[in-house]
């Protein structure tokens, strides 16, 4: 697989656009707080104009994508995040960094990032064969955890050291690598047959909804999705505010601790192209989503030194980074195969609607319990929460999976308008 430079090329492209997506999501809510002094009702509300694209536009965006080349929306989104984030840079220079424009930055790059994330997941199954899935998500996914390792870290220094322009200046220069390489992808995609008269896009997006509705696994993914990023989003808000205020963290060491998130993440790519042929894939998504969805109770007990404190949390973060990466790439290897090529962009949007959808109402309730009931008993609350997620699915068939994946579902036909 790594001797295809198509490939290779979508792989660099991907792990720039993911470093520089983790370095803005960073940058924002930490130069809010940090600099701005945004509180917690402030920093929920920004993370819920960030992920609000997400609710607003996933289904729109799938039904778009399956009738597209992955590469150039790929590229058309690139340039738009890059030429956004350079503007938010020029603002900051010229005193315009309020609130209210960190709040357009944080839509229109959600916006751009829905695009890129759902061309991404479908333009894997137009370069390889079925059997390569899993490799290849193995692979992507990895560059992603490489993401998570530099983009934390950067975008805390980056807070902390740097001027706010050059904050925002660094997920620019990431996202023009990723347009650079991703452009120069020169194979051919397989686009399915347009009618001559093409259904109308609410008939698609409904056509996506009908089929992941309609498939066990799908909509147990969908269900589980849903229980995590609600709770997820909830409690990285609360989180985000608990590592400074409660904790007395720097900006630096913030976005260390989140940093510890992607070598996890690498081990767990590493993991995921081992673990589901040999134990089976229900039971490796349960055990993967229990240990790092209740990891985060163990904040909670954290109360001494600086240096007792830095180093749990870098391992509380590594965990979670490797037993969530399991749980990604290996439901994003169910959902590539038993989803049919023509149903790749709107099933991935559909279950990203559902999932991701939640999570700009999660974002409002961490702001809403921060101020209400305090940090410490908020992150409770959320970090509990993120069980639901293991328990949807030890409660599905989704959870006995065995070693080989389902067969590819034949597509619902297509109808007229």
């Amino acid at each position: 697989m790594w001797r295809d430079r198509d490939f290779r090329r979508l792989w660099v492209g991907q792990t720039a656009s993911q470093l520089g997506e983790h370095t803005t999501l960073i940058v924002l809510p930490l130069f809010a707080v940090l600099t701005l002094g945004a509180g917690a009702g402030e920093l929920g509300v920004l993370r819920a104009v960030g992920q609000a694209p997400i609710l607003l536009l996933s289904l729109f965006v799938g039904a778009w994508v399956d009738r597209w080349r992955t590469r150039t929306v790929m590229v058309v989104t690139d340039a738009g995040r890059t030429l956004i984030l350079g503007a938010a840079a020029v603002a900051a220079l010229l005193g315009w960094s309020g609130l209210p424009a960190l709040l357009v930055v944080a839509f229109a790059v959600g916006a751009l990032s829905v695009f890129f994330d759902v061309a991404y997941q479908a333009s894997l199954v137009r370069l390889v064969r079925r059997d390569q899935l899993l490799q290849g998500n193995s692979a992507l996914e990895g560059s992603r955890s490489a993401a998570q390792i530099g983009g934390p870290a950067l975008g805390g220094a980056s807070v902390s050291l740097l001027s706010a322009p050059l904050a925002a200046a660094s997920g620019a220069v990431f996202f023009a690598l990723s347009f650079l390489s991703i452009r120069r992808i020169r194979r051919t995609e397989s686009i399915p047959d347009r009618p001559e008269r093409p259904p109308r896009v609410w008939r698609r997006i409904h056509e996506g909804l009908r089929f992941v509705v309609g498939d066990t696994s799908l909509r147990t993914v969908c269900l589980a999705s849903a229980a995590f990023q609600f709770s997820f989003a909830a409690m990285m808000t609360v989180y985000l505010l608990f590592l400074p205020r409660e904790l007395h963290l720097s900006g630096a060491t913030v976005g260390l601790a989140l940093a510890a998130t992607g070598p996890g993440a690498l081990l767990g790519s590493m993991l995921a192209a081992r673990l589901p042929s040999r134990f089976g894939h229900g039971p490796v998504l349960v055990a993967a989503a229990a240990l790092g969805d209740g990891v985060f109770l163990c904040v909670l007990a954290l109360h001494g030194s600086p240096g007792v404190t830095v180093a749990a949390l870098l391992a509380i973060n590594f965990v979670f980074g490797a037993a969530g990466q399991v749980v990604n790439v290996t439901v994003m290897a169910v959902r590539q195969a038993v989803t049919p090529d023509g149903m790749q962009g709107r099933a991935a949007a559909t279950i990203t609607f559902v999932g991701m959808g939640t999570a700009p109402l999660g974002s409002l309730l961490g702001g809403f319990l921060a101020m209400e009931w305090g940090l410490r008993t908020s992150l409770l609350v959320t970090a509990a929460g993120m069980l639901l997620s293991p328990v949807v699915m030890a409660l599905s068939p989704l959870a006995r999976l065995g070693r080989v994946l389902p067969v590819v579902r034949d597509a619902p036909p297509t109808g007229r308008p």
